[in-house]
């Protein structure tokens, strides 16, 4: 009789001799490398070949602990060649990127090793070599949720292990549109770093309650002193999320992918996604059926959305068409409007059990605008999209779209539109200006945060809003 006696693939850690080597190739690349990927200078050829061996190798002597990746792994080192062989020209490693499929082995704490010359969103716009090591999260009721109603195949959360400079940044994603490639391939999964979210999410909430002098809900103090449960958390928040931007009653192509319109737009539909994960929640956690896991989280959820929202949304990034950030202002307006966010006697405060009803309406009235807008024309949407958000939020006093239809160009391209709408449409309430200047270097302390870095959820101290 023979007996098979299996293994799990032994673990790579940070300080792995082989991954460090990768790690540091990579960099070292990166440095020859302009922003479309290539390497011009004809005396960094020799130097860069010697890298690019150096990645290979390390590449190989990694593979056996990742045979779920064999093939890809296999197809990288092949495009690493040519890459070099043809002259180190623009990348081109379509075929390696076709091969490494992570939505197919979603195994709680899995790991895939990632190497490609890609962007990395919000931190780099060039397509550098970055090298990732990573887990996959994927707990059990998540993969109930996903097996029944939130069905979302291309959904990958991971947690940071290691990486290299380009996602030493405010980055928080790995898609496959930002590897350099010779043509467009179809997308088949988008991975999402939970940890990095849960940390800064931590951090800054941590810091603006000290701030407001808000006392937290118990599960939202239970946040701060938990990474793991907030991570998982945030993995049911973009699981609905992610699938949320291609269903319901919607103008066509709603998230307006290589669309120019106004950044508002944008606005809405992340917002509309992140209020029907919260809307979903309070379904499922008053499912008295649902898996008691996925119920606890359900209300975290709704914490999570609310304080990243209103928090670090707003007063993260730029004033230069910040879509985030106008939806965060969003939702903190219609709370305060609707009387049930306060800030009184310099100190903010929520009435919890009315919340989730004005949260759901605010949803309802962007389903009803793009319920509305599939019989209208484009400018029309627009126009209705801007009139929805002004209703609530105070446009820039210079705004042209503030003085109606009758100031803006409607005989000419919808371009013309665009090109009026300022680059801070709605600026900052007189509540955020005094939030930022108070919690500005702990948002900036969140860049290249990851779950380990900031394990106990402390930071730099904000300073009370008081004077």
């Amino acid at each position: 009789m023979t007996i098979t006696v299996t293994t799990a693939p032994a673990r790579i850690s940070a300080d792995h001799p082989e991954w460090r080597q990768l790690k540091a190739a990579a960099t070292a690349l990166r440095g020859l490398q302009v922003q479309d990927g290539s390497v011009p200078d004809k005396a960094d050829h020799a130097a860069a070949a010697g890298l690019v061996l150096a990645i290979i190798d390390a590449v190989e002597a990694l593979s056996p602990s990742f045979p779920h990746d064999a093939r890809y792994l296999e197809l990288l080192a092949g495009d690493f060649t040519r890459w070099m062989e043809a002259g180190f020209g623009i990348p081109d490693f379509l075929d390696s990127l076709l091969a490494f499929q992570p939505q197919e082995h979603r195994h709680n704490g899995l790991q895939h090793l990632v190497v490609f010359p890609m962007y990395t969103q919000n931190g780099s716009n060039s397509r550098l070599v970055e090298a990732v090591l990573i887990d996959v999260i994927w707990p059990e009721f998540i993969a109930g949720l996903e097996e029944g109603e939130y069905s979302n195949k291309l959904f990958v959360p991971i947690r940071f292990l290691d990486f290299t400079p380009g996602y030493d940044t405010n980055s928080a994603v790995l898609f496959p549109e930002t590897v350099a490639v010779r043509e467009t391939p179809k997308f088949t999964w988008g991975a999402i770093f939970a940890d990095r979210e849960a940390a800064r999410f931590r951090r800054v909430l941590r810091a603006a309650a000290d701030t407001t002098s808000l006392e937290l809900p118990a599960g939202a103090a239970e946040l701060l002193e938990d990474q793991e449960l907030t991570e998982k958390t945030f993995v049911m928040w973009d699981l609905i999320h992610d699938r949320t931007h291609m269903r319901g009653d919607l103008p066509f192509d709603p998230f307006m992918i290589k669309q120019r319109m106004p950044f508002f737009l944008y606005s809405l539909e992340e917002l509309r996604c992140d209020l029907t994960a919260f809307r979903e929640s309070v379904k499922i956690e008053k499912d008295e059926a649902a898996d008691p896991e996925a119920r606890r989280h359900a209300k975290l959820v709704q914490y999570a959305v609310i304080f990243d929202r209103i928090f670090r949304f707003a007063i993260t990034g730029s004033r230069v068409r910040n879509y985030d950030g106008l939806g965060g202002q969003l939702l903190f307006a219609w709370l305060h409007q609707h009387r049930v966010l306060h800030w009184t006697d310099s100190r903010l405060s929520l009435d919890w059990d009315e919340v989730a009803g004005v949260v759901i309406d605010l949803g309802a009235r962007i389903e009803e605008l793009y319920w509305r807008s599939i019989d209208r024309p484009k400018t029309a949407h627009w126009l209705a999209a801007y009139e929805l958000i002004s209703g609530t939020l105070t446009p820039n006093p210079a705004s042209v779209w503030a003085k109606g239809p009758g100031a803006l160009p409607l005989d000419g391209p919808p371009r013309g539109l665009t090109d009026q709408v300022l680059d801070d449409e709605f600026p900052l309430s007189m509540f955020y200006e005094a939030l930022e200047k108070k919690m500005r270097h702990v948002i900036e302390s969140t860049a290249g945060i990851t779950g380990s870095s900031d394990a106990t959820g402390t930071g730099p101290a904000a300073e009370a809003m008081t004077e």
